[in-house]
């Protein structure tokens, strides 16, 4: 990869010395440089051999990236779609991606690690860059980043004086306002406090209650402090508190295009991290600490049969905490340079996850499936209205080694890494129901007369546990030849293992029916535990700088072998989970190509494409063999287009100008494991017109301005085919202080 630029070893560690970018020229605003390294950046700054987009904070501010899945599309092969709520955080990269349980990619924000995708979704106030890198990194990062690593980073209060504010308002009425303070209270000793609110009035109704779905409120405070003690010595700490309450899950009806159901669909959401980073730089070696403690509290309700009848609803409460530690060495040695040290985790968490059957799901999904069987004795069951109770503790406990070695010669440069890592997942779990029913007997006038009554106590529970130990390697050479560099590597991605909880509703349900003496469709250990994902990953890539740096391309081509590949699929018959299983195995070739073009200080284009082709190679689940066929949800395709102008002739005094155009187009996308459902290509045009001084700036946005229909989600429930539509045309202003 090419060079970046040189900075003191310690400066690459912490938040607390990082450069705000200049927010000047747009030479100082494309993706391609990188003003700030990761934690655990190479020691002698120098990327290592992978694909990586960057964003820097005014280009985030450009494009309205206020969230992690603001940058779907942005980086080629990278999809987030958005659907449901905030809990439901899909990644998709290069084909790879589930839709519940372990994410495929890692997310950091100020080095806070986030272990659970359901909490990937939320507004970032004062972005200083984002690095999106593609590919497996477990090497250096570990477990669920087989699909790539997203690190975000915030301003720092050393770097950044006084006030900075901001207030936004878009149609839905959809409003946000920030507000954050930083200073130095020494020379060595910065903090910051920053502040943000959240409204949404949202875009979909309910036709069944005529009220708005997908209404939102959040808010959230980080306090960031950064502390120099000594010349070799950096502290930092970063604690974020947030609140979310919303609505959501729109999801309409394939067959009639409504959206209609008639119980509460809602989440909620408040959760705290902190991160406490030190490091302490020596001559040639700098060792570094992330010690970090996160919290999560929700909690979702569903009408999971997304009908106006009285099927069953869902209420989800989660109590999850867990303490991370990372600590690593780095330095070099001539041509020579190391990185390696040691990681581990504990993360607990405590669900309640109760589904009540009511009138209409009682009467078909039960009785009727039952006297079906045997019509002469019919039951009728006690009351119109019982619950299936699930509770679950699930702890996780990990440990890894990792290291990687990077030895440079003239033009060449070699790396070779390896992980070792080692997990243990125990599930401890309780299923209850008290209900009962009576079995008729049909009298010859056609009247019933109750036969007997079978009392239904049921209150299963048990614990499991399975320990995963991997070793993952990696190796690239690559080679620097002028303003060009050539890499090709190779490395194996891992997705840890686990148990569907989801299922557990469903497990019950299946027992209810044994005690009626009808078989059970499937046994707890068959559908409870799924197997650790692993992924073989083959990369060429090539990236140049020409035309005195006003052309920057880079290209790359992949090939991953996937095995155990999990997926998130629906039982057959009217059960209501949802479950992950493991594919044999599936492969995922592909492209991308990103090119950015300056060809003056004022204009600014910049494209990236990415093409992925992901099949099943091995997947017969007993009904249909799916071999050849497309993952879903994948995207086969994405592109990203943007057009910046600075109208710097056209300047008012101290007010400049500008334009800024772009495109994020996705498809196809395949729904289904059979591929009978998809999205087609689509194409979601935004534009901005903007006026920027020294301490302010307006702009005034359109998403989606050409009003394209596409739907970002599609699902299953009791063999009812759903669907969520896109978000319309949106108009907004945005206005930002900075004092």
């Amino acid at each position: 990869m090419r060079k970046l630029l040189a900075v003191l070893a310690l400066a690459a560690t912490l938040p607390a010395v990082a450069q705000t970018e200049p927010d000047t020229t747009l030479r100082q605003h494309r993706l391609a440089p990188l003003e700030v390294l990761g934690v655990k950046q190479t020691s002698d700054g120098v990327a290592s051999a992978e694909a990586v987009t960057r964003i820097s904070g005014a280009e985030a501010r450009r494009l309205g990236i206020e969230a992690v899945k603001g940058v779907s599309a942005v980086a080629p092969n990278v999809y987030m779609p958005d659907y449901g709520s905030r809990m439901t955080s899909s990644i998709y990269v290069r084909g790879l991606g589930a839709r519940i349980d372990q994410p495929v990619v890692g997310l950091t924000v100020d080095n806070i690690p986030y272990l659970n995708k359901d909490n990937y979704d939320f507004d970032v106030a004062d972005i200083e860059n984002i690095e999106i890198i593609r590919g497996a990194q477990s090497v250096l990062n570990g477990r669920n980043t087989m699909g790539g690593q997203i690190n975000i980073r915030t301003l720092s209060p050393l770097n950044t004086r006084g006030f900075r504010g901001l207030v936004s308002y878009g149609n839905g009425n959809t409003a946000t306002v920030s507000a954050g303070y930083y200073g130095k209270l020494s020379e060595g000793l910065g903090m910051s406090l920053t502040g943000q609110y959240h409204h949404t009035d949202g875009f979909f109704r309910n036709s069944y209650s005529g009220e708005r779905l997908d209404t939102e409120n959040s808010a959230s405070f980080r306090w960031k402090t950064a502390w120099r003690p000594a010349s070799r010595l950096s502290l930092a700490n970063t604690a974020v508190l947030s609140f979310n309450r919303q609505g959501g899950y729109p999801y309409a009806s394939l067959e009639t295009g409504d959206i209609s159901f008639n119980d509460e669909c809602s989440y909620r959401r408040s959760a705290f991290s902190d991160a406490v980073t030190a490091a302490w730089a020596g001559k040639r070696v700098v060792v570094t600490s992330v010690t970090s403690f996160s919290y999560l509290d929700d909690r979702m309700v569903l009408d999971q049969d997304f009908l106006p009848l009285d099927y069953f609803t869902l209420t989800q409460k989660r109590r999850e905490w867990n303490v991370t530690e990372d600590l690593f060495t780095r330095g070099s040695r001539g041509k020579y340079s190391w990185l390696g040290g040691v990681f581990g985790f504990v993360k607990s968490t405590d669900m309640d996850a109760p589904v009540t059957f009511k009138n209409t799901g009682i009467a078909e999904l039960i009785e009727a499936h039952r006297n079906d069987v045997n019509p002469q004795f019919p039951i009728r069951w006690d009351s119109r209205m019982f619950t299936l109770g699930s509770n679950f503790d699930l702890d996780n406990q990990g440990v890894a080694l990792y290291h990687e070695s990077t030895y440079t010669t003239g033009p060449w440069r070699f790396e070779l890494g390896a992980r070792l890592d080692v997990e243990r997942t125990q599930l401890s779990y309780r299923s209850f129901c008290n209900t009962g029913f009576s079995t008729m007997q049909l009298m010859p006038d056609g009247s019933e007369e109750v036969y007997s009554h079978t009392p239904l106590d049921i209150d299963d529970h048990g614990s499991l546990s399975r320990t995963f130990v991997e070793f993952l390697p990696k190796v690239s050479v690559s080679y620097k030849c002028s303003a060009a560099t050539t890499y090709i590597s190779f490395s194996k991605g891992y997705k840890a293992g686990g148990y569907n909880t989801q299922m557990f509703s469903d497990v019950l349900q299946q027992r209810i029916m044994q005690e009626m003496g009808m078989s059970a469709l499937y046994s707890l250990e068959e559908i409870v535990a799924y197997k650790p994902e692993t992924s073989y990953n083959y990369e060429l890539g090539f990236n140049s700088s020409v035309f005195n740096g006003r052309l920057e391309l880079d290209f790359v081509g992949f090939y991953i072998d996937c095995r155990n590949q999990q997926l998130t699929v629906f039982p057959p018959g009217t059960t209501t989970g949802r479950l992950m299983t493991n594919a044999g195995r599936s492969r995922s070739l592909g492209a991308e190509l990103t090119a950015t073009w300056t060809p003056g200080a004022d204009v600014l284009v910049r494209a990236a494409y990415g093409y992925t082709h992901a099949t099943f190679r091995k997947y017969d689940n007993g009904r249909e063999d799916f071999r050849g066929k497309r993952l879903p949800y994948a995207p086969s395709n994405t592109l990203f287009a943007e057009l910046n102008w600075t109208a710097s002739g056209l300047r008012f005094g101290q007010v400049t100008p500008g334009l800024t155009a772009d495109v994020r187009c996705a498809g196809n996308i395949y729904w289904n494991e059979a591929n009978t459902a998809r999205q087609n290509f689509y194409a979601l045009a935004g534009l901005a017109l903007w006026l920027r001084a020294e301490h302010w700036s307006l702009r005034l946005w359109s998403k989606n301005l050409t009003g394209t229909a596409y739907d970002t989600f599609y699902f299953l429930s009791m063999g009812n085919e759903f669907v969520q539509h896109g978000r319309p045309r949106q108009f907004g202003a945005t206005l930002r202080v900075n004092i």
